[in-house]
């Protein structure tokens, strides 16, 4: 059977009932609010292509957009939809810099790698928010992120963090908040102290995934939902990805499938865990309400963080709950609306209108993992909650090294991240008993 057009898309039919994910619980309020979510075919029978990208979040679609633009004959294709992963589920939260401060990787790889990471993440933000503007995807940007210690003993490293920033860094955009200003921003008495960053923000991004994909779309990229890999082989300076229904033969190969697809090969499973994350969204505060008046989202300094904002209609968005296993909670209501009320004690019996999960990949230090995998196979992921810049700008350095640039790449190639300790059988238990240990700490 021929394959189809290039970008050929099509719509739903009106459904009596709203489509659920089949690999996250809930429905999200993104789905309600992200306006129209076109649906793309399934790939049926086999076909050739330069590069084929097996994983449609932000790192897949963003990588399918620019090496289309090269005239790059590309392939994409997702499992389920775009967007039912961590991409079109996550908090939203773009940061600033990698997910450990500056500092701290310099005190790991030297100030020079340091400030290297760093500019290339500040890079990743001005990219993502250009390529929404100029492709018209209304990704409903909010400015201003606030950073928070829960506990007393952490305010000393977040006062020096914004020193640090602004004189070593180059970063002028954080501040230094005492009790009392933390207090009036985020609207709790919770938290000790922390920083403001007036340099990054928030955003819907269900949006983004909705738009990226349809200018991927018209960039020329053949894109496929609903069409799980079940193997990737590479020789002969081949690379096949085989599906139910066809085999995709391409010259190199980018798996971006993140926390779902460590099956498919083993040294991503080795680097890359799967967490499940949750986030409820409250029904609108009103304009009176004093949480986050100025409308920054907020993280705290959890090992387990949580991480919570406001949206445009004034709902708090609120996440928290991790669980490191394959069991999602029963009702994730009931556990967001204990957490919301640990902060913001008026709200414990809040509305919330909306409760949805799904699974991130971490990595050991947190760090991403992008790595060849095999020979012309890259496998990027594991951005650790960090990922909604740094997903989609490792896609686009994806793109650049077909050009012949791999030096950003190559910045978190070079990254040290090693392998879960107790392979596939112990990692995970492992993993569960380190993490509920700092679960534990966080409330000591």
């Amino acid at each position: 059977m021929p394959a189809p057009s290039r970008g050929a898309l099509h719509t739903h039919p009106k459904q009596a009932m709203p489509y659920q994910s089949p690999i996250s619980p809930g429905r999200s309020w993104y789905e309600d609010t992200a306006g129209e979510r076109p649906d793309y075919p399934r790939l049926d029978g086999d076909r050739s292509c330069d590069v084929v990208i097996v994983g449609g979040g932000f790192t897949g679609l963003s990588a399918a957009v620019h090496l289309a633009r090269t005239g790059a004959d590309v392939v994409l294709m997702e499992s389920h939809r775009f967007g039912d992963g961590a991409s079109g589920r996550n908090g939203g939260q773009l940061n600033t810099g990698q997910r450990a401060w500056p500092e701290e990787m310099e005190a790991e790889y030297g100030f020079t790698r340091a400030k290297a990471l760093f500019d290339v993440a500040e890079e990743a933000k001005a990219h993502l928010l250009e390529f929404s503007r100029i492709n018209g995807i209304d990704i409903e940007y909010m400015p201003g992120q606030l950073s928070v210690a829960h506990k007393r003993r952490y305010v000393d490293s977040y006062k020096a963090h914004a020193g640090i920033m602004a004189e070593r860094f180059g970063y002028p955009h954080i501040s230094f908040m005492d009790a009392k200003e933390t207090a009036e921003r985020v609207g709790s008495q919770r938290f000790f102290g922390g920083v403001r960053d007036t340099g990054t923000g928030h955003i819907h991004p269900l949006r983004l995934v909705i738009g990226t994909a349809r200018v991927a779309a018209a960039s020329g990229a053949h894109l496929y939902e609903n069409t799980p890999a079940t193997g990737i082989a590479s020789n002969g300076g081949k690379v096949r990805v085989t599906t139910s229904s066809g085999t995709v033969t391409a010259g190199k190969c980018l798996i971006a499938t993140n926390a779902y697809g460590g099956w498919l090969e083993p040294v991503s499973a080795a680097h890359i865990m799967p967490i499940g994350s949750f986030i409820g969204a409250t029904v609108p505060l009103g304009a009176g309400s004093p949480v986050i008046p100025g409308g920054e989202s907020v993280d705290d300094s959890r090992f387990v963080v949580r991480y919570f904002r406001k949206s445009k209609d004034g709902r708090l968005l609120f996440g928290g709950r991790e669980i490191y296993g394959v069991t999602d909670p029963g009702d994730i209501h009931i556990h967001i609306r204990r957490q919301i009320a640990e902060i913001y004690p008026d709200l414990k019996d809040v509305e919330i209108t909306h409760g949805w999960g799904g699974y991130v990949g971490i990595t050991m230090p947190r760090q991403p993992f992008v790595r060849e995998v095999m020979p012309n196979v890259i496998s990027a992921g594991g951005y650790s909650g960090h990922g909604v810049m740094l997903s989609n700008f490792v896609g686009k350095l994806y793109a650049d090294t077909m050009a012949g640039n791999r030096e950003k790449l190559k910045l978190f190639e070079e990254l040290r991240v090693p392998a879960f300790p107790g392979g596939r059988k112990l990692r995970a238990p492992l993993l569960f008993l380190a993490l509920n240990w700092y679960a534990l700490r966080d409330r000591i």
